[in-house]
């Protein structure tokens, strides 16, 4: 039995994951969109800094945003109106680091004051825009936001490739362990750690780091770290609600690919990283299947004319057999149902499109 329609039915936050290139944002919007056709009320987050879900679902560049979009629906086919539950929703949004990272500062700083001096910091606005890792921690804030908005009972997540998807789960984490680190602590509260151990090694360090990046640089940094002192118990505690959502059973995990080895490899890969986290894989969703025939034609057919067509399917038939070995291990190792889409004629690029691919993904 295909998995996906009861944890589309069931399930609060689904979260897709894979290589780049197997259509995993594709595979995302399509499933949020099978199940608003189921009558839930879906938004589709995507954190991958690529433009691809606005291409997939035919919405012009910058038609997704930071805030929540209602999509609607295209009329449903003929033969999916029978049972088809109208009060289903579509929404989509696209994260914005930068954005959600002003809205978090926003809600934790304890006065206006301190909110404005960390929002108009220069050393704040740098690492809300470029800072390693600060995109995957807007990520979690943002699932969580969309998960307790009350207009939203089920959130698909499109990840980045599952080399930074890691990075995304792993998010919760590295926030407490900077947060625990000494070196923060002597940062946040300079007019007393900073000071206490600002001795001549220490004052020689920075006058160092100031000829490097600036004086200014320097004076942003500690400003910075001085503003935030305070905040830190709600960065904390967010996270761990974030660690703890993920983990629940309300959230499933679905691994995108394709029927290569190499992408096979990726997945099971990537589900012994989630199983280690105590995460596991529910489904894996296998997309450009070529189709399968019983055999070949015989060798040697004796007219001319049937005879590129024998080549072909002789050729279509050596595929299968491939795809079916590189998917094997798939199906031996995970203990997830393996759900196999067949190759379309043409790439899915809008709302029309996506509809169809519903029914691929859930019979």
């Amino acid at each position: 039995m295909n998995a996906l329609p009861q944890l589309l039915d069931e399930r609060g936050v689904l979260v897709c994951v894979g290589t780049g290139g197997v259509g995993k944002t594709t595979t995302a919007a399509a499933l949020a969109m099978a199940a608003a056709r189921r009558g839930r009320r879906v938004c589709v987050l995507t954190i991958d800094p690529a433009r691809r879900l606005s291409d997939a679902m035919g919405l012009d560049d910058g038609a997704l945003g930071n805030e929540p979009r209602r999509i609607e629906l295209p009329a449903a086919p003929l033969d999916m109106q029978e049972g088809h539950d109208t009060g289903g929703e579509l929404w989509a949004v696209m994260l914005d680091t930068a954005i959600t990272f002003d809205a978090l500062i926003a809600n934790y700083a304890p006065s206006e004051h301190q909110r404005q001096t960390i929002l108009a910091n220069r050393f704040y606005r740098n690492i809300a825009e470029s800072m390693s890792g600060a995109h995957e921690y807007m990520a979690m804030e943002k699932l969580y936001e969309l998960h307790a908005d009350d207009r939203f009972d089920l959130v698909v997540v499109d990840t980045p490739p599952t080399t930074n998807a890691i990075d995304f789960l792993e998010a919760p984490d590295r926030i407490r362990r900077f947060l625990d680190h000494r070196l923060y602590s002597v940062l946040v509260t300079p007019t007393g750690g900073l000071a206490r151990v600002a001795n001549a090694a220490a004052r020689t360090f920075l006058r160092s780091v100031a000829r490097i990046v600036g004086a200014s640089v320097v004076d942003d940094a500690i400003e910075f770290f001085a503003a935030f002192d305070g905040m830190e118990d709600g960065f904390r505690a967010r996270a761990a609600t974030v660690e703890r959502l993920l983990r629940d059973e309300g959230t499933a995990f679905v691994a995108v690919a394709v029927p290569r080895p190499d992408v096979v490899r990726d997945v099971l890969a990537f589900a012994a990283l989630l199983d280690g986290t105590g995460i596991s894989t529910d489904a894996v969703v296998v997309n450009r299947v070529h189709p399968r025939f019983v055999r070949a034609l015989p060798n040697g057919v004796d007219d001319p004319a049937l005879a590129p067509f024998a080549a072909v399917l002789a050729e279509s038939v050596a595929i299968a057999a491939a795809e079916d070995a590189a998917l094997a291990p798939l199906e031996e190792l995970l203990r997830a149902e393996v759900v196999r889409v067949p190759l379309l004629a043409a790439d899915v690029h809008d709302l029309v499109g996506l509809d169809a691919l519903g029914p691929l993904l859930l019979d």
